[in-house]
């Protein structure tokens, strides 16, 4: 029994082509989202963005906002209206700055219901609020589908004490962002809830 070794061209050239483009396209990636944050950085935020899915947030953005009057505050599927509603007039935060919405079921669609909504205040800058260990992925996320509107925004992250979301939310999220600003799927059925 002979056994032969054959070298393939053909299939060397195209794991060569593979890995230039995803170089190229992550060199792409790396650059936009280096450039928006600096863009992002020379404007002042018009409010303030807050992402459900823990109360530390929320009473963060209050006494956020309270010191900054003139922000609007806009809480994505955050505590149920009655909490928000008590913690902002709590904070001495006129309902007519809050703008609560319930329309998300992850952080991917956070922003998609959003967007729009911010868009067509005239906002185009927000203080995106979340907690330290979502901020990553919020941040990939938020350089998409805000990018996509032109919307900048500066981090603002709240201590939670846990260490950072793994890197493949990240890169599933951030996929499913380019998926919304490419088709206005979020792909939000193919994730399951707890996983968001």
């Amino acid at each position: 029994m002979v056994l032969r070794v054959v070298s393939s061209k053909k299939s060397y050239k195209g794991l060569k082509i593979s890995r230039i483009f995803w170089f190229l396209l992550g060199f792409i990636l790396t650059f936009w989202i280096s450039y928006q944050q600096f863009a992002g950085s020379l404007e002042t935020p018009q409010a303030l963005f807050v992402l459900g899915g823990a109360i530390e947030r929320e009473v963060f953005a209050a006494e956020f906002a309270r010191q900054r009057p003139h922000l609007d505050i806009w809480v994505s599927s955050g505590t149920n209206p009655e909490y928000a509603d008590w913690l902002f007039s709590k904070s001495g935060i006129s309902q007519t700055r809050l703008h609560l919405d319930y329309s998300a079921v992850d952080t991917v669609t956070n922003f998609t219901t959003m967007v729009d909504k911010l868009k067509s205040h005239g906002i185009t800058s927000v203080y995106l609020v979340t907690s330290d260990d979502h901020m990553r992925r919020a941040q990939v996320i938020g350089e998409i589908v805000l990018g996509s509107r032109g919307i900048s925004f500066e981090p603002m992250p709240v201590p939670s004490g846990r260490s950072p979301e793994p890197i493949e939310k990240v890169i599933r999220d951030g996929m499913r962002a380019i998926l919304w600003v490419t088709t206005g799927y979020t792909g939000a059925g193919l994730v399951a809830p707890l996983s968001s």
